[in-house]
């Protein structure tokens, strides 16, 4: 279990090598990679820049952690997030769950990125290939994808 904020890639097979490790309770692990894409807003992208509040980001990560193993009977969670300028094709995010059964490794990974897009303080700025840049507004959809999991 942990988290990680860092500017290194991460190595997708290592870091599900780690998670499985020798715990034969685990029957179902459930990983999504996110990857910037080549377009920002019609125009191609040339890179895009990723900021965090050191200290807070961890913090609330760690929450959202902990918050993952308290709905669900997980045997294992990983939230790597990079910083930094990134190009089109390079990896941004990682979130692995391990549980018994496939059902609260999926929902759990589920939560984690509805949740981590809205609620962890990371900024994005796009260079597009045509020479402009802007911040990537926060989107209404992320906000309604974390709204499913608020407790009643």
């Amino acid at each position: 279990m942990g988290v990680r904020v860092q500017a290194e890639p991460f190595d997708i097979g290592q870091e599900l090598k780690t998670i499985k490790g020798l715990n034969t309770q685990i029957g179902a692990v459930v990983s999504f990679t996110g990857l910037v894409r080549d377009n920002a807003g019609g125009s191609g992208l040339k890179s895009m820049t990723l900021e965090h509040y050191p200290g807070m980001t961890e913090t609330e990560l760690k929450s959202l952690e902990q918050e993952a193993n308290e709905r669900w009977p997980l045997q294992g969670s990983l939230i790597v997030h990079r910083y930094g300028t990134l190009k089109p094709g390079e990896d941004i995010v990682l979130v692995i769950t391990a549980s018994a059964h496939r059902e609260a490794a999926f929902a759990a990974a589920q939560f984690l990125m509805d949740c981590l897009k809205s609620r962890v303080p990371f900024w994005k700025k796009e260079e597009r290939g045509d020479g402009g840049a802007q911040w990537v507004d926060a989107k209404a959809c992320d906000d309604t994808a974390q709204s499913r999991w608020k407790s009643s």
